[in-house]
């Protein structure tokens, strides 16, 4: 790899961070260990071919392109978390990976099977995720920035709401959200 490729790749990877919070190549890596996937079935239950999800893992390619497949990853990291914490079965995973799979994206807010909690309510991560994904859908994380700065001195609140959730970690976006609850 000359030296243009390897600037062409930090780029992407930067923004890829700035875009999904980390370089790609680890977040599905991490979804292929906790979910005990290999790169192709992660390919076919995100609706990428596999030379697409090498792309974007290898930062040949910075951005899904396809917002349907983004929401696929989001659902994918949330079941990764529920596997995790013992509340969801390696059997009842491959269930869901392949509701998934069938997913056609739209708003993760109506698809009350898979971004709810035990009492019916969207869970606050899906919350997060969505508001994160509009906001990213509109701009880049660097022009949010750029707004937020300009919004600053007038309105200190929704420029810290648009740093934290356009350009920031899920973890602080949550964290935010939680913390501004009634």
């Amino acid at each position: 790899m000359d030296a243009a490729q390897q600037e062409a790749t930090a780029r992407a990877r930067e923004l890829q961070r700035s875009w999904y919070g980390e370089p790609l190549g680890a977040l599905f890596r991490r979804l292929i260990d906790d979910l005990g996937l290999n790169q192709a079935r992660l390919a076919g239950v995100l609706g990428l071919s596999a030379p697409m999800l090498s792309q974007l893992m290898s930062g040949q390619r910075a951005k899904i392109g396809n917002p349907a497949v983004v929401q696929r990853v989001q659902l994918l990291q949330d079941l990764a978390g529920q596997v995790a914490d013992g509340s969801v079965s390696a059997a009842e995973a491959t269930e869901r990976m392949e509701e998934i799979k069938k997913s056609q994206g739209g708003s993760v807010l109506s698809n009350t099977t898979q971004t709810t909690n035990s009492s019916g309510a969207p869970t606050v991560k899906r919350v997060v995720r969505e508001i994160q994904s509009l906001l990213r859908s509109v701009a880049a994380a660097g022009d949010i920035i750029e707004a937020a700065d300009s919004l600053a001195p007038t309105h200190p609140e929704l420029a810290e709401f648009l740093r934290v959730y356009g350009a920031g970690r899920t973890s602080d976006a949550v964290a935010h959200y939680q913390s501004h609850q009634s």
